[in-house]
């Protein structure tokens, strides 16, 4: 109980709560096409192929939209983006409402879809940036929780979809949009660790740097699987074991909600055990967990409860990165996590197409599978080179943050203390 009342009086649990409801709200919309693919595809009469290119598209626009929105928000604020963001995520809704009629306009609705994907390194820095150091990794973790939005996603579109046509969850969602916008507007506070004096070249540096591609391609795997599986398995469940529409959504809540659920926890254990060395561990999971999902598709069981254990391991992963992110880029924590964001995203958009063109030219699922661990196993060789340098300069050994704060972190401390209104709702 001590140490959880020491976290909350470290930053400001308004902020971090609104920044979580805001980005579990983004990631529910984000992936309302995974969840209703089942009824798109039989409305459109979709080849695997093209249920592949339906579900990668708001995942790829999701993810190109993450970086432009992280630089906006070190300018007008992460508070003032969110609710820029958040307006153009409910116009995008009533489109998809008034004028899919055809499957090139399914195509446009994806990209609008990718507004909502924009929302994950603006959200991690707003929840994040009132904590020090030694709390940013739980902190992260508990704003990206909010990926359990993509278990809501599928639980409940596909009832509501049965019960009001497919088409109307758009227009619920652009109602639901409302309920963060409020909180936001309410309980959110800026918080002070951003340099206001730093020029665009330094606040993209992460841009030139090996650390920020070696970031992004590793979370290519971690969230890039987390949700492109998400966006996939209502399909995969579907076309592959011959469940109703309501229960392959109801199968994947379940991966989806243990992926979520289980960020907290990495994040936690990075900030003690090192998120190098949790990377490590969740890598070598992910890939033997999603070789054995592939080979294992005659068992709906099975299927389940290694899908389960992959997205415990994906989800950890996700916690174990961004506990690093704040450490390496203390003042640019936003545009760092929405330039990794953005490319690793980008490889959440490959799962759909791999295992679309792994169907219908294979004519199983397997080699989809294989093709993502095989990934997983490359990034772990990639990690395993970097974090050499990584302990040397600005991690201690495994990753944990450094026993003394970076001339920046220390500055941003000041500055929070400074303000009258810190760890005030």
């Amino acid at each position: 109980m001590s140490a959880l009342q020491n976290f909350k009086r470290a930053g400001h649990s308004p902020t971090l709560f609104a920044a979580f409801l805001y980005f579990a709200f983004s990631c529910c919309i984000w992936v309302l096409n995974g969840a209703l693919a089942p009824f798109i595809s039989e409305s459109f009469q979709l080849s695997p192929a093209q249920k592949g290119l339906m579900l990668s598209i708001p995942i790829m626009a999701g993810a190109l939209m993450r970086f432009p929105l992280g630089v906006l928000s070190q300018y007008i604020g992460r508070k003032n983006a969110t609710l820029v963001e958040m307006s153009l995520i409910a116009v995008a809704m009533l489109y998809g409402f008034f004028m899919v009629k055809r499957y090139d306009d399914l195509l446009a609705m994806g990209v609008l879809l990718g507004i909502a994907g924009a929302s994950f390194g603006v959200a991690l820095s707003l929840g994040a940036g009132w904590f020090p150091p030694q709390y940013k990794g739980l902190a992260m973790g508990l704003v990206g929780a909010g990926n359990v939005g993509t278990a809501v996603s599928v639980l409940v579109a596909p009832p509501l979809a049965q019960a009001f046509g497919w088409q109307t969850v758009y227009a619920f969602a652009a109602a639901a949009i409302l309920v963060p916008m409020v909180v936001m507007v309410l309980f959110a506070k800026e918080p002070p660790d951003v340099d206001a004096h730093a020029s665009l070249r330094e606040h993209v540096a992460c841009l030139f740097e090996k650390d920020g591609w070696a970031f992004s391609l590793i979370y290519g795997v971690t969230f890039g699987g987390f949700i492109g599986l998400t966006t996939f398995l209502p399909t995969y469940y579907h076309d592959q074991f011959g469940v109703s529409k309501v229960q392959a959504g109801q199968l994947t809540m379940l991966a989806a909600f243990m992926g979520a659920a289980v960020r907290v926890a990495g994040g936690w254990m990075s900030d003690r055990w090192g998120g190098v060395n949790m990377l490590t561990l969740v890598l070598v999971v992910v890939a033997v967990s999603l070789a054995a999902v592939g080979l294992a598709g005659s068992s709906l069981a099975l299927t389940t409860l290694l899908l389960i254990v992959c997205f415990a391991a994906l989800g950890a992963g996700n916690g174990a990165l961004f506990q690093l992110v704040p450490l390496r880029w203390p003042a640019a924590t936003a545009v760092a996590g929405s330039m990794i964001g953005e490319i690793g995203a980008l490889g959440g958009g490959l799962v759909p197409n791999l295992m679309g063109l792994s169907k219908q030219y294979a004519g199983t699922y397997l080699w989809g599978f294989v093709v993502f661990a095989v990934l997983a196993v490359l990034m772990l060789g990639v990690m395993r080179v970097m974090q050499i340098r990584w302990t040397r300069t600005w991690a201690e050994k495994g990753g944990r943050a450094r026993g003394h704060a970076s001339l920046s972190a220390k500055a941003n401390l000041a500055s929070a203390k400074l303000n009258p209104l810190r760890g005030r709702p």
